[in-house]
């Protein structure tokens, strides 16, 4: 049998993205949100996907959502773009802006996808790393973009895994820093409660992304969607996929989003735990949690390795970080119902006392 050529040389030792989907109780790793949609909305879902014409192409820029969204947001149309997942919309990102001999700005320790994409097309890494419990280095990231440089910057707010809000005085500093496109990822706005989307008036170099996965309980369909100027528009849509949001997922998000309000009583829920957890999890002995303002708290704990094992061996998955970069003894756990986080906290303060 013949052999294979060699794949692209930027693969070599690239290690795949792997999110350790794994059965459990208590699903607490993937910043979901842990309440499914309520029966009546699931219902009027499953009627619009119902008049979905399985034959025939999606709207290939999925523009009757684009519109709910770009008016829940006082923009128009060409402000905003829908992706599958903002998986995709990264990508994109990557593809528009990076390549051979151009650069990204990566905050570490911080969403690893954003340096994978970055690798993938070829682009430059520079990092400028957090510093002491995480906190953005904020004089020496301006600095940097200030050189001239730099094609794009990523800014997760609030950070993940950190759990952090970058300060809207700092984002505006990045944006008049340099020409560089700057992403705020504002994934888990919804718990934060704190958007930079008015600054978007001001600033063409300015992009935020937002997703259906977290708040909105859409993490099995994969839809999400950046807020920019026309002219980043634009570029984006050069480089996308034809049709890579299906017309499933588009009947499914438009009845999601014109009822957002209905998620409200479970963000509030998920933000009353997120502080009930923190404050456990402050109490506990050998334990450091770092505040959070999304719905997840990353903490530090002795032999985090074996904590991950032993709660996994009673049911309750969380995301392991202790062999990580910049985030070493770290594990983050996702803020779910009450009943789960009580079975996290009592299985780790077993841990700690078996210990």
């Amino acid at each position: 049998m013949n052999s294979v050529r060699a794949s692209a040389p930027q693969l070599e030792g690239l290690v795949p993205y792997d999110p350790k989907y794994l059965p459990a109780q208590a699903m607490l790793s993937a910043n979901e949100n842990p309440c499914d949609i309520d029966g009546a909305l699931r219902d009027e879902v499953m009627r619009a996907v119902a008049e979905v014409a399985f034959n025939r192409y999606p709207d290939p820029l999925a523009n009757e959502l684009r519109d709910m969204i770009a008016e829940a947001n006082g923009l128009s149309r060409d402000h905003v773009l829908v992706g599958n997942g903002g998986d995709e919309l990264l990508f994109n990102l990557a593809l528009a802006w990076g390549g051979p001999g151009r650069k990204l700005l990566n905050v570490p320790p911080t969403f690893s996808v954003y340096a994978a994409n970055a690798r993938l097309t070829g682009t430059e890494v520079v990092n400028v790393a957090r510093g002491a419990d995480f906190a953005i280095d904020e004089e020496a990231v301006i600095e940097r973009l200030s050189r001239g440089d730099i094609d794009f910057a990523v800014l997760t707010s609030p950070n993940n895994p950190t759990g952090e809000l970058a300060s809207e005085e700092f984002i505006v500093r990045m944006l008049e820093a340099s020409d560089a496109l700057v992403l705020v990822d504002e994934a888990y706005f919804e718990f934060a409660g704190r958007t930079v989307v008015p600054l978007l008036a001001e600033h063409e170099n300015l992009i935020i992304l937002r997703t259906f996965s977290k708040a909105y309980s859409l993490a099995g369909v994969r839809l999400g969607y950046v807020m920019a100027s026309p002219s980043v528009i634009r570029e984006l849509i050069k480089v996308r996929q034809p049709y890579s949001v299906d017309a499933v997922s588009q009947a499914i998000a438009r009845v999601v989003y014109a009822n957002r309000a209905a998620f409200d009583p479970s963000i509030k829920a998920i933000v009353a735990e997120r502080t009930r957890v923190f404050e456990e999890l402050s109490k506990i002995p050998g334990v450091k949690a770092y505040p959070s303002d999304a719905n997840y708290i990353l903490f530090r704990v002795e032999e985090a390795a074996s904590a991950w094992d032993y709660l996994y061996d009673r049911g309750v998955l969380i995301r392991d970080f202790s062999a990580s970069a910049m985030l070493e003894g770290t594990l983050r756990v996702t803020i779910g119902t009450a009943e789960q986080n009580d079975a996290f906290l009592g299985s780790l303060r077993d841990f700690i006392d078996e210990r």
